[in-house]
């Protein structure tokens, strides 16, 4: 069913344009990557490829799971791409991106879910390009302990695991995630000295209270980095828009997250995952 509500001024999106996002998208299309800018419909889709970055999606287009919040196509994937993690690394050298976020579909459908996949690109980006800091957005393996392992060891500057929402709805939105599990892959990443990070969306039905919980949960196992964005809709086939947040109560929620300890919070109505995301590397003590 379509949202019927009005979008709000501060909602306007700004497409693509100019040479360098003309440069991004033209390397994406020919080392044949994928990109949540595109596949996720990314409102900052035009900030971000006018400043010459992306966001890669490793693992293919196809996602095993259904979560009711995305766009990505939901299915049987393709075998994994052996050539994915040179290609993903000379796209990174070809940007001369200085950080660079890596994110993937679910991979249920192989024996380790997709971990040692994500091991060879975090390897070869490493390889080729060693001065370029990274995020890696991981999927939840799981909970299996030994898979989140071999993406910690593999040593990314920032490990991201969303939550996507609060505890109540988890259930209603995520398809095969669990909210107890999420916050154990983010125990288990800042345990062993990693900035962990993850983010929610508001405007699903979620209360004051709920979010405030939320940023408790996410301190409570280490979480130094959180974004807060507005859920948007990308198809008649998504979970409905119950409320646009006020940009107001986004600045409210960053005030209350530095306040409970976060070391940053991004928080606006077109705040993604990797909405600079250069910020959030933490060096380490």
């Amino acid at each position: 069913m379509t949202n019927n509500r009005k979008k709000p001024e501060w909602l306007k999106i700004q497409l693509p344009m100019g040479q360098l996002s003309v440069e991004v998208m033209n390397t994406i299309r020919d080392n044949r990557l994928n990109t949540i800018c595109t596949s996720g419909r990314c409102p900052n889709q035009g900030e971000c490829w006018g400043c010459g970055t992306a966001t890669f999606m490793i693992g293919g287009n196809v996602c095993t799971r259904a979560c009711r919040f995305c766009n990505v196509t939901t299915g049987h994937p393709a075998p994994l791409d052996a050539a994915e993690p040179e290609h993903v690394a000379q796209s990174v050298k070809a940007l001369k991106l200085r950080h660079v976020v890596i994110t993937s579909v679910d991979r249920d459908d192989v024996e380790d879910l997709g971990a040692g996949h994500w091991v060879k690109v975090i390897r070869a980006v490493k390889e080729a390009c060693p001065d370029t800091t990274m995020e890696v957005l991981i999927p939840d393996f799981q909970g299996r302990e030994e898979l989140v392992a071999q993406v910690i060891e593999a040593a990314p500057e920032v490990i991201s695991h969303n939550l996507e929402t609060v505890r109540r709805l988890s259930d209603s939105v995520r398809s095969r995630a669990k909210y107890d599990t999420s916050l154990q892959v983010l125990r288990q990443v800042a345990a062993a000295g990693v900035t962990a990070k993850s983010g929610i969306m508001l405007g699903l039905g979620e209360r004051r209270e709920e979010i405030l919980e939320t940023m408790d949960n996410l301190r409570a196992v280490g979480c130094r980095v959180m974004t807060i964005g507005q859920y948007l809709q990308p198809t008649a086939k998504n979970i409905e828009v119950q409320e646009y947040v006020h940009p107001d109560t986004f600045e409210e929620y960053k005030r209350i997250g530095l306040e409970k300890g976060f070391a940053f919070v991004e928080s606006g109505p077109l705040v993604r995952s990797s909405y600079h995301a250069e910020r959030h590397v933490i060096r380490q003590s």
